[in-house]
């Protein structure tokens, strides 16, 4: 993690050297290599090189260790470990990495820099680089792989990358990562200013994981929160602001409370909606479980305009009868 969140300098030696080694590996030669200084500052590649086609074949010879665990083995063609040591390790690097690098971090960062093509992510292939490594020294150790000592030593020294057949265009790392301060998230996050910043100016505003414009952090109005069709995008901007200052900035009309049967000591609050979509009314809740900072969060959910009592709001979200609902002990 502490690689794929550097904000130092990149090594830009370390780089260009382990990509030749790579582009070697494939035969062919050298490329001329162009640094920019973030992701964005590179257009979408709609040609495939074919230095790009044959590193994704190479890497998968890399990567074959995890799917056909039996190519480790000691002298004698005997396995030198059993598969469900290895499934160890994947537990204990492999699947948290994956969760904060590959399903949440690198997403966000690539929605925002308009990158739908492949790429080559250098600190951000932490993920699978460090499974690799950590295979290699606990079930052979010393066990040469130019191609894997490639790949991480790009996870060290560079940001994301694109190789083509004459010219590998490299990033910069970013000089600013701003995290969640919950324990154990690794959420870009930033309430005061842009959560990732690159040596070009490039930013990026994120709230809890979730790319955002500015005006959510920075004026976060009812008006721009109505006219927000992005749905994501509408919800980070309503934590932000807080359901109260919406409710009473946005003229809504409060329909009916009740005691919330599946969340004791907490209520559900019924209110009219402003038309973002569609003429709505508007179930404010209380999270049924405690957030991992302690707290519980409130939250919103849209209802049909028919409603008039929370509870069967809050039972046609679960697909239940207000009755039904009434009887729950507990909701998460």
């Amino acid at each position: 993690m502490a690689h794929a969140l550097s904000c130092e300098p990149a090594d830009r030696d370390s780089a260009e050297k382990a990509i030749s080694a790579l582009y070697s590996l494939i035969g062919s030669a050298r490329p001329e290599f162009r640094w920019v200084g973030s992701p964005a500052a590179v257009a979408e590649r709609s040609a495939e090189s074919t230095v790009a086609n044959r590193l994704l074949a190479r890497v998968s010879k890399v990567r074959e260790p995890l799917y056909h665990w039996r190519r480790y083995r000691a002298p004698g063609d005997e396995p030198i470990f059993r598969h469900e040591h290895m499934s160890e390790v994947d537990k204990l690097v492999g699947v948290p990495l994956e969760r904060d690098i590959r399903d949440t971090l690198l997403p966000a960062l690539r929605d925002a820099a308009g990158h739908k093509g492949f790429t080559w992510y250098g600190q951000h292939d932490a993920f699978w680089v460090a499974r690799l490594d950590a295979h290699r020294r606990v079930f052979a150790p010393g066990r040469a792989d130019p191609a894997l000592d490639a790949w991480t030593a790009l996870a060290r020294s560079c940001g994301w990358w694109w190789p083509g057949d004459d010219e590998c265009v490299i990033a910069d790392r970013p000089t600013v990562f701003a995290l969640d301060d919950v324990p154990d998230a690794q959420r870009l996050h930033r309430d005061d200013g842009p959560a990732a910043v690159y040596p070009d100016g490039w930013a990026v505003h994120f709230w809890h994981g979730t790319a955002v414009p500015a005006w959510v952090l920075d004026d976060p109005t009812p008006a721009r929160i109505d006219a927000e069709r992005n749905i994501e995008v509408r919800r980070c901007a309503l934590e932000r602001l807080g359901w109260p200052d919406y409710l009473a900035r946005a003229g809504t009309r409060l329909v009916a409370t009740a005691p919330d049967p599946g969340n004791p000591g907490f209520e559900l609050r019924l209110y009219d909606l402003p038309a973002w979509d569609a003429p709505s009314r508007l179930l404010l809740a209380v999270n049924g479980s405690v957030e991992r900072d302690g707290t519980r969060r409130q939250y919103g959910l849209r209802v049909p305009k028919w409603f008039t009592d929370p509870v069967d709001a809050a039972a046609w979200t679960y697909g239940l009868a207000g009755a039904q609902y009434a009887t729950l002990l507990r909701r998460t």
